[in-house]
């Protein structure tokens, strides 16, 4: 019985460069960023950019997309060739990643009381092999337009700062515990000439208190001596800086439920031993509260709309779930710092445009004539990853395939490589 190959799928990769911001010039780029010095088998910016999609992304092996470039006739080039490209092209995909920001920096945005709420965090990515952290990717996330405003790529040495992200006039940051330090807090003030403010949780023990008189002020004995009810309750304190400079700060106190207080008890506890450490009796005090500290006045600012808007920083975890289960960016393959950073930054321009098409949808017209279609990606049946991300980024409901799982790296893996690796069967997924 004869049966016809199925034709490849329609290539949209234009379609995905007209979300790029108005102007931009892909060859001039590569040329600006020394990505592309001597054109050969690969010269310009359009077919680097599609290369690192897919190397990244797109999940394709370096043998892979040697294949799947010859196939789409896009280059014909070795994958040592490939790696070398991908590896100098990491100013070329910053440059791209900052110019996508700065492009979302203009976008709309959701105010409250005539301020923008942007929420940062941070996660990390490790290398395969290793027991600990390799690489941190940064962020701030606006709450507004639900988008990245700024992606930062560290190795394991970035610690978390507030500081990451230029602030804005009108802004107010949200950050976790990670975030409360009074140095950091208060260059951030610094930096928007105070027009920039900041909501973060807190620690018992992350500032050194004092009362606006001056006086030493007991963060724990006050606490002790809060009311055992459910309403907020607030103090304005300073911490200190240095032995004159100090950060003015509103602390916003909650008392939890009685079992979200045992369930944080109890996690203390386990983890106590698990660091060899005391756990300090103070911590247990503490865990029954929920802490907030913020630049924000009391007038205008009241505090269940401050503990309502920091709630809302469960939206840029969320974010970054979406990043590692639709995107895969905690997949990394490789092992050098070069390749890393290019597999990476091709993740983080995929995510901005993932994006872009999300806020197409969302203002698009939900029934009628004036529908606007998000077109799916077209992959054939053995791949269908970035399908999946742009369908769900964009906040589309369709029935989820069978997806081919990637193979661990074990001797059993070596099965599947001859057939992977054949042109004929592999998945010229239609945006890269």
């Amino acid at each position: 019985m004869h049966t016809e190959a199925s034709p490849l799928p329609a290539d949209q990769f234009a379609e995905l460069l007209g979300l790029l911001p108005a102007g931009l010039d892909l060859d001039e780029l590569a040329r600006q960023t020394k990505a592309i010095e001597r054109p050969r088998q690969l010269n310009d910016g359009f077919t680097l950019l599609r290369l690192a999609l897919a190397r990244g992304p797109g999940g394709l092996t370096l043998k892979q997309t040697a294949a799947w470039a010859e196939l789409l006739g896009l280059a014909r080039m070795t994958d040592p060739a490939i790696k070398y490209r991908l590896d100098k092209a990491v100013p070329f995909l910053k440059s791209l990643t900052d110019q996508l920001l700065a492009a979302h920096a203009d976008a709309r945005t959701l105010h409250w009381p005539g301020r923008i709420l942007r929420a940062v965090d941070g996660t990390h990515v490790n290398q395969p092999g290793s027991k600990g952290t390799d690489w941190r990717i940064h962020s701030v996330f606006d709450l507004g337009n639900g988008g990245f405003s700024h992606l930062e790529l560290t190795d394991k040495h970035g610690a978390e700062s507030i500081e990451r992200g230029a602030p804005q006039p009108g802004e107010i940051r949200i950050g976790d515990r990670n975030y409360a330090s009074a140095p950091a807090l208060h260059r951030f003030r610094a930096q928007s000439a105070n027009q920039a403010d900041f909501i973060v949780r807190i620690r018992w023990k992350a500032f050194r208190l004092r009362r606006t008189d001056g006086a030493d002020f007991n963060l724990i004995a006050h606490l002790q001596s809060l009311p055992v009810d459910y309403q907020p309750h607030e103090v304005l304190v300073q911490a200190q800086l240095g032995r004159k400079d100090r950060l003015p700060l509103r602390l916003i106190i909650l008392r939890k439920s009685p079992q979200a207080a045992e369930a944080t008890r109890k996690k203390l506890q386990r983890q106590a031993p698990r660091k060899q450490k005391k756990l300090h009796p103070n911590s247990l005090v503490a865990a029954e509260f929920l802490i907030l500290a913020t630049s924000l006045p009391a007038d205008g600012y009241p505090a269940e709309e401050v503990l309502a808007a920091y709630r809302l920083r469960w939206q840029i975890e969320l974010a970054f779930k979406r990043l590692k289960s639709l995107l895969h960016i905690d997949r990394l393959p490789t092992r050098t710092p070069e390749a890393s950073r290019s597999w990476l930054y091709a993740h983080l321009i995929l995510a901005l445009l993932c994006d872009d098409i999300s806020q197409d949808l969302l203002e698009s017209s939900p029934s009628g004539p004036a529908r606007r279609r998000i077109p799916a990606l077209a992959v054939d049946p053995a791949g269908h990853r970035l399908h999946l991300a742009r369908l769900h980024c964009a906040g589309a409901t369709l029935p989820r395939p069978v997806a081919t799982r990637r193979p661990h790296r074990t001797s059993t893996a070596r099965s599947h490589t001859k057939e992977a690796e054949d042109p004929a069967l592999l998945s010229p997924q239609a945006l890269i």
